[in-house]
């Protein structure tokens, strides 16, 4: 039996974690949690809210599967790093915010970082046992999100319920705006260097509209491998939970015979700035990338209280980066200071 601790099971990851684990008897949910919604009886320990690293200490699962959406992930992602606990992370937020942080963990621990995000689980599986030597680079693609191929005009006056119309993907609100504001795709830049040890002149991101495509590594030898599939999370999330059997999951395998059209574009940089702030901080290093992160969150959440434009998030994460001091963060202190202080400049820049 394999002990599953699932880290916010009420959310759309969390939802779809549950149905994998309903299928395979060899694993056994033996912790839940959630932000804020009841789930007694879901699993024999339980938690709503607050730092779950002491239900985890109880719970001694085999593998964490931290779903918690934003900066709140980083202290579960933290634990298991530190004592080699196979970490199944859809927390890119921890991962960007504390990169170097996370990495000192993981080295310490020796454990295995299996990535759940579909385009890192992707690259993940294209890249096994690859040297790194032999990797020219990567590419993520993102779908583009609702807003593709508009411009800065047309999102003057969009709303939430239209950015959460997302074309392809079933995702909670936040990772749904940022896929809108391309910030999602920022988030996965940064993500992908820590990863996978890319530098972020090797990463590019382009745009998949059918989200078929999920990535790509190319070779030094000019050869190209690809993940394809159905834009469905239960086939990443059964991959990490059951690495390396690759159990079987309902999702179907694409249909070839009827024709199959891949289409891919750059992304507009212009109408969608996120994508480059994400480059720009992840290049500058230090908590540039926890600053970028907090900023989005905050200026995301406004949007969605309707307190904020769409075009606006950009602004602020823009405003933050330009004011913070992005020093590198000696220990978690450090790091919760600079996440604490980019929250405060984004409250005050989206405000005004």
């Amino acid at each position: 039996m394999t002990r599953v601790a699932l880290l916010g099971a009420t959310g759309s990851i969390g939802g779809q974690a549950l149905e994998i684990v309903a299928r395979h008897p060899e694993l056994e949910l033996v912790a839940a949690t959630s932000g804020s919604r009841p789930i007694d009886g879901l699993a024999p320990l339980t938690q709503v809210g607050g730092d779950p690293t002491e239900l985890l200490e109880r719970a001694e699962p085999d593998v964490v599967l931290n779903a918690v959406v934003g900066f709140a992930g980083l202290s579960a992602t933290l634990w298991a790093l530190e004592r080699g606990v196979t970490l199944a992370l859809a927390n890119k937020e921890s991962l960007v915010a504390a990169g170097e942080l996370a990495l000192a963990a993981r080295e310490r621990g020796g454990g295995l970082l299996l990535p759940v995000d579909s385009e890192h689980s992707a690259a993940f599986q294209c890249l096994e046992a690859r040297t790194p030597e032999q990797v020219d680079s990567l590419v993520l693609t993102g779908s583009g999100g609702p807003f593709r191929g508009r411009t800065r005009d047309e999102l003057e006056d969009v709303t939430p319920e239209d950015a959460l119309a997302h074309p392809t993907w079933r995702m909670g609100p936040k990772i749904t705006v940022d896929s809108a504001t391309l910030a999602n795709e920022g988030l996965e830049l940064i993500e992908a260097h820590f990863l996978f040890g890319v530098g972020y002149d090797r990463i590019e991101v382009v745009l998949q509209p059918t989200s078929v495509v999920h990535a790509l590594v190319r070779f030094r030898d000019g050869a190209s491998l690809a993940h394809l599939g159905y834009p469905d999370m239960r086939v990443p999330i059964a991959f990490a939970l059951t690495y390396p059997e690759r159990a079987a999951t309902p999702v179907p395998p694409l249909d070839f015979s009827q024709g199959l059209v891949l289409e891919f574009e750059p992304p507009d940089l212009e109408t969608f700035p996120l994508l480059a702030l994400a480059r720009h901080a992840g290049e500058q290093g230090g908590t540039y990338p926890c600053a970028y992160n907090a900023a989005n969150e905050v200026a995301v959440a406004a949007f969605l209280e309707g307190g904020l434009s769409f075009l606006g998030i950009a602004a602020t994460v823009e405003e933050v980066l330009a004011e913070v001091d992005g020093a590198a963060a000696r220990d978690l202190d450090d790091l919760v200071a600079a996440d604490r202080e980019a929250r405060r400049l984004a409250e005050r820049a989206a405000i005004t």
